[in-house]
């Protein structure tokens, strides 16, 4: 830029140029924000009423647009999916491709398949079950290996601009056969399952390491040991853990934010999100909402959105949860609704008085137990 002196015509530059570098400085220093959300939901079980009548994609309608807010949705696809052996329901279970095919047509994209079914159906279903999902483009999945014996297996999924370390093991099997083909890990095996994760952690840079645990617990139990509670927090402080994702009691159980006082970092810890999709509440007692084995038809979706900057490590933005409830249609279909009031409102304008009555009164319920009553 120039300007000119009326006193002596001369003409001379303004010192304008530092300005601009200061500016192109204040530009630099900027710093970009990203931002990912992660949908967990919990158990996805195939007993014979969710499969006897097919149209699967029926089961997701109503959380589908939920599902797919998450850029990485996770779900436990509870059962063997061997396409080469007969559907299968308790205590044996088995289910065809079609069944987990219509969950990821919903959305979900990230599973673990280490649990206490994971072996129902043998070897056979092991491997039909790690090849399935390996072929599957787009889906990511942990908890079997390809060789007896090998190692911890693990994702590293790159999504968005994010890195996420995804690990998947169970504490807990219906029977030990082909354990050694299974990301198992009971209790007397943790020292080695720490070092193992924490050598992942540190070989593959990520901005968020999701631990997926099915738990050595009793079902339907809501109360939460405060041995389970420090084994989650080791995995945390001492493997890098940034989420604690749990399953297996069936029901839905409390989750928290935790700080680490030594650095000041933060987790997200998970101790049950219930059943996403089941059969276990085949009869339910409307009369009684509050009965355990009620709590078997619902639970819980938890969606965090996690954000950071150029130079900064990764923070939790914000966390937020969605009841789910599985519903029995005329035609014997069991199929998700989200637990919500425009579920309750719509059950009341139609007069089917008997389920919003018993749906409003497990909302209740579940808020109660999970400690966000309103």
């Amino acid at each position: 830029m120039l300007g000119v002196s009326c006193a002596t015509t001369k003409i001379e530059p303004v010192q304008d140029e530092p300005k601009i570098e200061q500016q192109e400085e204040k530009k630099e220093s900027v710093q970009k924000i990203s931002e990912i959300s992660m949908i967990f939901a919990g158990d996805i079980m195939a007993h014979k009423p969710n499969y006897a009548i097919g149209k699967f994609a029926r089961i997701w309608w109503d959380i589908a647009p939920l599902v797919k807010t998450g850029s990485l949705s996770f779900a436990n696809m509870e059962a063997p999916v061997a396409e080469n052996l007969p559907w299968s329901t308790y205590p044996e279970f088995n289910m065809h491709q079609s069944y987990p095919e219509a969950a990821i047509n919903a959305g979900f994209n990230v599973f673990s398949l280490a649990n206490n079914h994971t072996n129902d159906q043998y070897l056979d279903g092991i491997k039909a079950t790690r090849v399935y999902f390996a072929n599957r483009k787009g889906v990511w999945a942990c908890g079997l290996k390809e060789k007896s014996g090998a190692s911890l297996t693990y994702q590293l999924i790159e999504k968005d601009g994010w890195k996420v370390l995804f690990v998947a093991f169970t504490e807990i099997l219906n029977r030990n056969d082909y354990a050694s083909y299974i990301d198992f890990y009971p209790a007397k095996r943790r020292k080695a399952l720490k070092e193992s994760l924490s050598k992942l952690a540190a070989e593959n840079p990520h901005d968020v390491f999701v631990i997926s645990v099915h738990s050595s617990e009793p079902e339907y139990v809501h109360e939460i040991a405060d041995e389970r509670r420090s084994w989650y927090m080791e995995l945390v402080s001492e493997c890098g853990a940034d989420v604690i994702w749990a399953n297996h009691p069936h029901i839905v159980r409390p989750w928290e934010q935790v700080t680490l006082k030594e650095t000041g970092r933060t987790a997200f810890i998970m101790y049950g999100n219930g059943n996403t999709i089941s059969a276990q509440r085949y009869s339910p007692t409307f009369s009684n909402p509050e009965k355990a084995r009620d709590d078997t038809g619902d639970g819980v979706i938890i969606r965090l959105t996690f954000s950071k900057t150029n130079d900064e490590k990764p923070v939790i933005k914000k966390s937020e949860h969605f009841f789910i409830t599985t519903m029995i249609s005329t035609n014997g279909q069991y199929v998700i609704r989200l637990l919500d009031d425009d579920l309750i409102h719509s059950l009341e304008r139609a007069e089917l008085t008997t389920w919003s009555a018993y749906l409003k009164a497990r909302r209740r319920i579940l808020e109660t137990q999970t400690g966000v009553s309103k």
